[in-house]
């Protein structure tokens, strides 16, 4: 099977990599900068989430710089977080939806902070969107 990009150890891979890092990254800061995150289990997830996802995006992202270098094709399937990652955006999702339209209570929360968060967390779902639908099929093409 060629290598498409996006598949582990091609420039494209790598470029998701990257952006994985990057959305995961800021959804983190962004999320731990608000004082009142703690207060809701479904926050806390997110930065478990997006802090496992920039370290795992992180190590991927040496791996395919690596294999770049070196001129080897990965043929090894690795796990992808993208399902972890997914779960906790659509539960902080659901929560600043709660917060902001049905409570009304933005103006004693950090709403901003928990949108920009949320986004950045779906961002970097759809960065390890190719790559995960990428690694099933080639599993499923052995």
């Amino acid at each position: 099977m060629r290598d498409l990009q996006g598949m582990p150890g091609t420039v494209g891979g790598l470029f998701l990599r990257v952006s994985q890092l990057l959305s995961a990254a800021v959804a983190l800061s962004v999320m731990a900068t608000a004082s009142d995150f703690p207060s809701v289990t479904a926050f806390c997830y997110l930065v478990a989430a997006a802090g496992l996802q920039s370290v795992w995006s992180f190590v991927l992202a040496i791996v395919d710089a690596y294999a770049l270098l070196v001129g080897r094709r990965l043929q090894n399937s690795r796990v992808i977080t993208s399902t972890l990652t997914f779960a906790s955006a659509c539960a902080s999702a659901g929560i600043t939806v709660l917060i902001s339209n049905d409570l009304g209570a933005c103006g004693e929360n950090h709403c901003v902070e928990f949108e920009t968060a949320t986004a950045m967390a779906f961002l970097s779902w759809f960065g390890a969107l190719p790559s995960f639908l990428l690694n099933f099929w080639s599993l499923a093409s052995k």
